[in-house]
């Protein structure tokens, strides 16, 4: 605290209304995020070892003159009109003969949040039959409510590796949005893409690699808009810390400056697939990109999204996102939330004066109400069923069986790294230990009836939870109908053999020893939540934990529930830790999920979505969240494309676990690779400037110009498994002078979860690559760009297990 304290003396007093920037020349209503972005921003600096000392300012704040039109400016808002799709067109004929016959004001009442029961509430045009749109958080399940699910977390279903099993999550979650009435899901999330280690929100997401969370963002919003349901992919874009991503009055949010290349390549990337997919709204950001918030960033919004993708829905703020008024309609932000901002009647005024053209306003509109045609509900959409706490009402319950899919996934997503002499599965055992803090529930999690495990008021700086983890902390979090726990799944399974068990969820030091004990499971969890960002990726008291107890057993397993990367090489080379399984976020069937598993009724096939380091400082300036107390503070992605396993390839840094890596209760083989290109003519370099943008980019991206094949066998003699057979390609070098180390050696670009297989059974994994997969960006052309030469191959069973090795040839 003394540390914190002398941060926080660095700050600039707060600033009086009359005082405010001229970006609030409007009074806000802030939400709950913003009532505590102060004292966020001042704790959040505890978290770095390099806080700068806070610039005197004689004016109250220096100009923010000199960082004008490092984000190019791209005008006007494209009008959107229908054109990818005939669904599409259909749902653009009836928003526009509806916004044709509103007045300016019902044009700018449905622009714009309104008080409600929802987390989010349009206004209505009752005149014409327009309803209010619902929305509401979150990305695992619905925050807040009754009689509805707690889904695994984004993190662990990237974990599994299987798009058909987030296609089904996607729309279990999409049919328990529609059972509320909520018209708008927010979610799902690959911004951010886990660029900083110790990300607070890196949880939400769907991994740090662009491929993998693409294929995880395009397989929800497909199942989410297949229930009926409008789905918000999020945060647009490079939203990648908590520290300062808000204006508070040490000044503006930090900048995230980076490259064209990189911003296309990592972060833009995995939005394209839940373009693609039709998602009818996008949620934009709160920090500056390129010193330009993110929601009146007319490169990001007019430029990228609805220009180079083709964008046809609508972008929403985050909530109190917006920081202006002309400048966020004219850079192309549709609807503000959750309330009016800097639109409502100064909106209105600006259209009549000129400021925003009648085009511009029916074009918001229009996109609004499209994006609800799109998805079929002015017709027999339930209304919301959104109630308070405190609310006496008739359950609306939603559930249905998805208690089943909970915990299919959250097996799947159950990562085994360490497995010595098989001690994995447990067969019967009679006698368990059982220790640590994650085994049990929380005794208390509901002081904030929102936010299972603690609100923004309590949990501020956590980096563990008293009890057992299935969600991290924020807008993000799940509302379980119920926990089970480790210890309860255990019990159950101990009473069902007629065994012992014996436990201490208290002690770091656990006093008894149990001879007799088959294996000793210690518990340990790694918490994170929105608005701060982590401060460690390991825990002193779990570490000693773990320690203590296998200095007196000799078949310690541990068990790591983890809202992100968690190092382990402070116990994991002790002889007696005989197996460590990473048990993820993985909602409220955690127990009966991690059992299957520990038991064998399923065999491990999750896969890490990151890579964990042997140590701290391997993550190099990719550890911690920038820290400024600079009025405009900066955030230089120097790194470009090289995150997570592509630093770790280029710097030659041995990770502890690298990505994609996983066990399996049995063994693998591969043989027999082939590529070839689909076509017998080479692709050329650029898509066919002839053909137009449709939503997710040029259609050309997404053709198949290569397909990679191999065989994957079950080797082992006993079980049967599945394995997650991964392709990763070396794009060749670029023949622009200077730029030959521009490009990682190895990226992700395919994977197949094959099997189960039995022992001794053989299929095929087949890999389509599309144009985008082998595609750079060209900065100069502002073009994907195929480059001439020979693509290497590599398949195998993680990052750095590669079994085989080929090329594939794309010449003149």
């Amino acid at each position: 605290m003394e540390y914190l304290r002398d941060v926080y003396n660095l700050l600039p007093p707060c600033r009086a209304p009359d005082t405010a920037p001229w970006f609030l020349a409007e009074p806000l209503a802030f939400s709950a995020k913003a009532a505590v972005s102060f004292l966020c921003a001042a704790a959040a600096a505890a978290a770095s070892f390099n806080v700068q000392p806070a610039t005197q300012y004689q004016d109250g704040h220096p100009s923010e003159v000199p960082y004008y039109g490092r984000s190019p400016a791209v005008y006007p808002s494209p009008i959107a009109n229908g054109s990818t799709s005939s669904r599409w067109a259909v749902a653009y004929g009836h928003a526009r003969a509806i916004v044709s016959q509103m007045t300016v004001d019902e044009k700018v009442n449905i622009t714009h949040g309104w008080p409600g029961a929802c987390v989010g509430n349009t206004g209505q045009v009752p005149r014409l039959g327009v309803p209010a749109l619902c929305f509401a958080d979150g990305p695992s399940g619905i925050r807040g409510q009754e009689f509805v699910s707690a889904f695994p977390a984004g993190i662990h279903v990237a974990a599994t590796f299987d798009r058909h099993l987030m296609h089904r999550y996607g729309r279990a979650l999409g049919d328990e949005y529609r059972g509320k009435g909520i018209n708008v899901a927010l979610g799902p999330v690959a911004g951010p893409l886990g660029r900083m280690a110790r990300g607070g929100r890196n949880w939400e997401g769907l991994s740090n690699d662009p491929y993998l969370a693409g294929a995880g963002l395009g397989a929800i919003t497909r199942g989410i808009q297949d229930a009926g349901v409008i789905a918000t992919p999020k945060h647009w874009l490079l939203n990648e810390q908590e520290f300062r991503r808000r204006w508070s009055s040490m000044g503006d949010a930090i900048s995230a400056n980076v490259d064209d290349r990189a911003l296309h390549e990592l972060y833009v990337f995995p939005f394209m697939e839940a373009l693609r997919e039709g998602a009818a709204a996008i949620m934009c950001s709160y920090q500056r990109a390129n010193h330009s918030y993110a929601c009146q960033n007319s490169k990001l919004l007019n430029g990228i999204l609805k220009t180079e993708l083709g964008f046809e829905g609508f972008v929403v703020s985050d909530w109190d996102g917006q920081m202006s008024g002309v400048a966020s309609v004219n850079a192309g932000l549709d609807l503000v939330m959750p309330n009016a901002g800097f639109w409502g009647a100064s909106l209105a005024q600006a259209v009549r004066n000129g400021s925003v053209s009648q085009d511009r306003i029916s074009d918001m509109a229009t996109r609004v109400l499209a994006a609800w045609y799109f998805l079929h509900q002015q017709t027999d959409f339930p209304p919301p069923a959104i109630y308070p706490s405190t609310h006496k009402h008739a359950p609306v319950d939603v559930q249905a069986g998805h208690t089943l899919l909970i915990k299919e996934i959250g097996a799947a997503g159950t990562v085994l790294v360490k497995n010595v002499n098989n001690t994995l599965p447990l067969i019967k055992p009679r006698f368990l230990c059982v220790y640590g803090y994650d085994a049990p529930l929380k005794a208390g999690p509901w002081q904030n009836p929102d936010r299972y495990g603690g609100g923004y008021d309590v949990n501020f700086g956590w980096g563990t939870l008293n009890g057992t983890l299935v969600t991290g902390g924020g807008s993000g979090g799940s509302s379980p109908p119920y926990v089970v726990s480790p210890f309860q799944a255990l019990q159950e399974r101990v009473v069902s053999d007629r065994g012992v068990l014996r436990w201490d969820f208290y002690s770091v030091d656990p006093h008894a020893e149990y001879l007799n004990a088959d294996a000793c499971l210690v518990f340990i969890n790694a918490y994170a939540s929105e608005m701060f960002d982590r401060t460690s990726l390991a825990d002193a008291f779990s570490d000693r934990l773990v320690a203590n107890v296998a200095a007196k057993c000799q078949n310690t397993i541990v068990v790591v529930h983890s809202a992100g990367i968690r190092t382990v090489d402070a116990w994991i080379g002790h002889p007696n830790v005989t197996a460590v399984v990473f048990g993820g976020l993985p909602g409220q069937e955690s127990g009966h999920s991690l059992t299957s598993v520990l038991y064998g009724d399923v065999s491990p096939s999750g896969r890490l979505p990151y890579t964990v380091a042997r140590n701290e400082a391997d993550y190099g300036d990719l550890l911690n969240s920038t820290v400024s107390a600079d009025y405009f503070p900066e955030d230089a992605f120097a790194e470009g494309l090289f995150i997570d396993y592509r630093a770790f390839d280029r710097d030659r840094v041995a990770p502890r676990f690298e990505f994609g890596f996983g066990l399996s209760y049995t063994t693998f083989g591969y043989a027999g690779l082939s590529a070839a290109l689909a076509d017998s003519l080479p692709p050329v370099e650029f898509p066919d400037a002839g053909v137009p943008v449709v939503q997710g980019g040029h259609p050309d991206l997404w053709a198949t110009v290569a397909v990679v094949a191999c065989a994957v066998t079950n080797t082992g003699a006993e079980r049967a498994g599945s394995e997650v057979a991964q392709l990763y390609v070396g794009v060749p070098g670029s023949d622009h002078e200077g730029e030959e180390g521009d490009t990682p050696a190895r990226q992700l670009r395919g994977f197949v979860r094959v099997g189960p297989l039995a022992p001794g059974e053989t299929r095929q994994a087949v890999f389509g690559l599309t144009r985008r997969d082998l595609s750079v960006w060209d900065v100069v052309a502002q073009q994907w760009r195929l480059r001439r030469g020979e693509y290497r191959l590599w398949v195998g069973a993680s990052s750095r297990d590669l079994r085989l090795n080929g090329t594939l040839s794309i010449l003149d």
